[in-house]
């Protein structure tokens, strides 16, 4: 028979209850039973003694007047022989109401009865009406009356005998009564005891054992024996929670072959992305020097061209060397800012705390010549900026290219108004800080706000405006690498405002040598 755990124990339970109810009703019975035979003693057997003798005074009283009336003749005698007659009435009665149902002791009484109606027929009673005269009775009748009484007594002795007899034997059947409550109790204790031993054996061989094992062989699994397989036992309900256990490890070990050889595969490309990487390090480092000699070198001769020659060349020709002169310095700028963009993140990275205080700070001085040539006002956040983990060098960048943006594109005939915020990020940005760089300039179109992050993307001419374009991408991977994310909120329309989080959890001791120093592209 296969049992759950709960199936077990309904068992046992329903053991115990079936033992407790028997021993319950058995000791209700026995109960009722030595009530029975305790009442039948203390309020029939016992008040039938006491009416006995009560019975017997009587007729010894009734006795004792005749014999008294008999010696002297004098009627006052006769007055006990009245009140005996009264009392043996009550005494009687009360006797077959304490001993009714109990035939052999009415029987005593009964004889008791019909031998006094003798005596007193016979004897006593024509004495006391006085047909028969004291002086009239012969010594032969005084003996029959005495005969008579004798009897009497004989029949006293015997109501007295079995009275006490019928006490003893309800003592007798009480005590036996009460033996059979006490082994029904210690019945109902044992079998208290034997169901709770019984139920902890169960208990243990049924569920503490399985479980243990089970236990024991995931204890084994998870310090990597994954090739040990669980066998179910015990009751259905823990079977079933083995076989869900073992189907979960055959499970385990499939996808961890599966992501043994996932993780073989991705080894194999990141050992050939690191190659990959480690190569195009090489490449630009060499790149950046060996197409910028070639470039310096176009420029200087450009140059040593138009001081040589040129009161020999037009107007178009110097214009021709002014453009090749040009082109070439663009162009080293274009593969600086590049090599800038690919180093971010990689390249003699450091992450301390970065009080962002001081980094604004050096921003400001690195523009500070364009600051004052325009008059711009920049306006700083009332309460301190944060101090949050991340690189110096690049966070510095950030803030240069975007104040720098923001006075490069300002109105013309309006002075350059920057306001810088913070505030806690709430919703998607909880515990992050949330920075706004708010101007007053020409704005951006709503259309332009995805494409204004992509390198080398400009909305304006060269002649117009300088730089290369990888500003704004720069600030974009630098606030991207700390975890952080940037946009344009399009919202505001007086200008151009850029929003940008980072995570507000410094976690590392402060770096007092590191120092924002570094010029971005704008």
């Amino acid at each position: 028979m296969k049992l759950t755990v709960q199936g077990w124990q309904n068992l046992v339970l329903a053991v115990l209850g079936t033992a407790v109810l028997g021993c319950s009703i058995a000791a209700t019975i026995l109960v009722g039973q030595a009530d029975q035979v305790s009442n039948q003693l203390r309020d029939g057997v016992q008040p039938a003694r006491v009416a006995a003798y009560q019975l017997q005074a009587a007729l010894r009283d009734q006795e004792t007047a005749v014999r008294g009336y008999l010696l002297t003749a004098d009627p006052r005698f006769l007055d006990p022989y009245h009140d005996g007659r009264a009392s043996e009435t009550a005494a009687a009665e009360q006797i077959r109401q304490d001993l009714a149902g109990s035939d052999e002791l009415l029987t005593d009484l009964d004889r008791i009865e019909a031998a006094a109606e003798q005596w007193r027929d016979e004897y006593a009673g024509p004495l006391v009406a006085g047909i028969v005269g004291a002086e009239q009775l012969d010594d032969a009748s005084i003996n029959e009356g005495r005969a008579l009484f004798d009897r009497l007594r004989e029949l006293f002795t015997v109501q007295n005998d079995h009275l006490t007899e019928a006490r003893a034997a309800g003592l007798i059947e009480l005590d036996e009564i009460r033996g059979w409550r006490d082994a029904v109790m210690i019945a109902m204790i044992l079998t208290f005891v034997v169901t709770a031993v019984l139920l902890a054996v169960v208990m243990h061989n049924a569920v503490t054992r399985p479980l243990s094992a089970l236990a024991a062989a995931c204890r084994r699994i998870t310090e990597g024996n994954f090739g040990e397989r669980i066998i179910p036992r015990g009751p259905t309900d823990i079977r079933a929670i083995g076989a869900d256990v073992e189907d979960m490890r055959q499970r385990i070990v499939d996808e961890l072959e599966i992501s043994r050889s996932a993780r073989a595969a991705l080894d194999e490309q990141a050992d050939e992305l690191r190659r990959s990487n480690a190569e195009l390090e090489q490449f630009a480092y060499v790149a950046s020097h060996d197409l910028q000699e070639p470039l310096r070198k176009v420029a200087s001769f450009c140059q040593l061209l138009e001081r040589r020659y040129g009161d020999k060349l037009d107007e178009r020709g110097i214009e021709y060397i002014g453009y090749a002169v040009d082109g070439a310095k663009r162009m080293q700028v274009l593969i600086n800012d590049l090599l800038t963009f690919s180093r971010v993140g990689r390249l003699n990275a450091t992450t301390t705390e970065v009080d962002l205080n001081a980094v604004v700070n050096a921003a400001m001085i690195n523009l500070a010549t364009a600051i004052d040539e325009t008059g711009a006002e920049i306006v700083l956040p009332a309460d301190p900026l944060p101090t949050i983990d991340g690189d110096p060098t690049l966070l510095a960048m950030v803030w240069q290219n975007l104040i720098g943006n923001a006075v490069k594109f300002h109105r013309a005939g309006l002075a350059p108004r920057i306001v810088i915020e913070c505030a806690d990020g709430t919703g998607e940005h909880a515990d992050k800080h949330l920075f706004t760089v708010t101007d007053n300039g020409i704005g951006i179109g709503e259309e332009f706000v995805d494409k204004v992050f992509v390198i080398f993307q400009r909305l304006h001419g060269r002649d117009s405006y300088t730089g290369t374009g990888i500003g704004l991408a720069l600030c974009k991977k630098i606030i991207e690498y700390h975890g952080g994310t940037i946009w344009i909120d399009t919202t505001y329309t007086d200008g151009t405002r850029f929003t940008f989080t980072l995570p507000a959890t410094p976690t590392t001791a402060p770096d007092l040598a590191a120092q924002p120093e570094l010029e971005g592209s704008m």
